[in-house]
């Protein structure tokens, strides 16, 4: 694949830096909360149920990138271990609406305050007050990328 002669220098060496240095992040941000009974999967759909009232599981799929029949058998795990429930759609009843229990309310946010302590820990212990100044101004910057 060729580079395009338009970008310059920087912005191509910033471009690899920050998909590197966010996906290495992401994996040890994830990690920090890893739930030896509930897959990486598992803890996504949950977390993409977390504050909806009710998803299907073709729109859990859907949002997901997998196969209906994939999510199917996600939700029947989580289901199992009492993490999400299905109840009939009031509208349509041939479809089941997906949501969390208070049980999988309990373990989103736990895994949140589990990434967010890990993040803050290794901020505060590996970094200057300045640099994460530097840290929290740089986040500005690459909020601006994710707008239209």
């Amino acid at each position: 694949m060729s580079e395009n002669p338009g970008l310059s220098s920087s912005a191509v060496q910033a471009s690899r830096e920050v998909r590197a240095v966010i996906s290495r992040l992401r994996r040890r941000i994830l990690n920090a909360a890893e739930v030896e009974d509930i897959t990486l999967g598992q803890a996504s759909v949950m977390a993409r149920l977390s504050g909806k009232e009710g998803v299907t599981a073709s729109e859990l799929a859907a949002a997901e990138g997998v196969r209906h029949q994939s999510m199917t058998a996600t939700v029947a795990a989580l289901a199992g271990m009492g993490m999400v429930e299905r109840s009939p759609d009031p509208d349509d009843g041939r479809r089941l609406l997906i949501t969390l229990t208070a049980e999988g309310h309990r373990r989103v946010e736990e895994g949140r305050q589990a990434r967010t302590e890990w993040l803050a820990g290794q901020l505060q212990g590996k970094c200057t007050e300045e640099e994460r100044r530097t840290v929290i101004a740089a986040m500005a910057v690459l909020e601006r990328l994710t707008h239209d």
